[in-house]
């Protein structure tokens, strides 16, 4: 029977991702990779988790295979699957057996929204065993020292039916994320969307104020990711305004109130 893994090649980070250290993060990621331990990343959507992961990869020389969890994730998703191709039966990795078989550091973006049999398979990976159960080729792939499991969620947009158990839990060591400082979050966004300092610094000062709109209903404050989206549309030419209603008014909320709360903190700066 023939196997199908997907070469090395395809999971390489070839141009390193930019990210602004923020508090020791970097160090103790390495920490982890080098005592082969696995990680969990939590923080708001936006905050730099998936960029970090990147960056790591890349500043470690690691291939990075990243899955992006949803609710009709299965185990068999992750570890693989027979397919008929032409006349023959082939055995297809899935990305966590990929992961394995090339020692590549493995992100499981958002975990806690997979279905809950995609647990078992990864759970004999976080402790010493560090083993692959493959049920349907009667085998268990063993990682090697320099594959590492990742995951990360959102702890404070999960319900309760979607929290990781203590158990799980405590199989990771780790690592808090939230919006970076202002002036390295101004850094950031500056760098990402190409524009002017004073630019980058009132985008990044309505985003803190729209922040804390979260005490009057808000879901989600304003991450990261849309401040760059919305110095980007300026760069392209938006007015800053209409670059802000675009990235952050109409993104978060549908409810008047609050777009009426976040457009008069917007016309404070524009």
């Amino acid at each position: 029977m023939r196997q199908i893994t997907p070469p090395v090649e395809d999971f390489l980070i070839r141009d390193e991702p930019f990210y602004l250290p923020v508090s020791g993060e970097v160090e103790l990621f390495e920490q982890a990779w080098r005592s082969q331990l696995p990680a969990l990343l939590k923080g708001p959507t936006g905050s730099g988790k998936t960029r970090f992961v990147s960056h790591m990869a890349h500043r470690l020389g690691r291939p990075l295979v990243t899955v992006a969890c949803h609710e009709d994730l299965t185990a068999s998703d992750l570890v693989g699957r027979f397919l008929i191709l032409g006349d023959e039966t082939v055995w297809v990795d899935g990305p966590l057996t990929a992961a394995v078989r090339h020692g590549a550091i493995v992100y499981l973006d958002e975990v806690v929204e997979a279905r809950k049999d995609t647990m078992v398979v990864i759970h004999p990976l976080t402790d010493d065993r560090r083993l692959l159960p493959i049920d349907k080729l009667a085998s268990m792939l063993r990682a090697p020292p320099e594959f590492m499991l990742v995951v990360s969620y959102n702890p404070g947009y999960q319900s309760v039916l979607k929290e990781l158990k203590p158990s799980t839990r405590q199989r990771f060591v780790s690592l808090d994320f939230d919006f970076p400082p202002a002036a390295l979050e101004r850094e950031v966004v500056g760098r990402e969307a190409g524009i002017e300092p004073a630019l980058a610094q009132a985008l990044v000062a309505i985003a803190g104020k729209v922040r804390n709109l979260t005490d009057r209903g808000l879901d989600e404050g304003v991450s990261t990711r849309l401040v760059i989206y919305a110095g980007k549309l300026v760069a392209a030419g938006a007015s800053p305004r209409t670059a802000c209603e675009a990235a952050f008014t109409r993104t978060l909320t549908d409810d008047p109130d609050l777009r009426r709360s976040i457009a008069e903190i917007v016309a404070d700066f524009f």
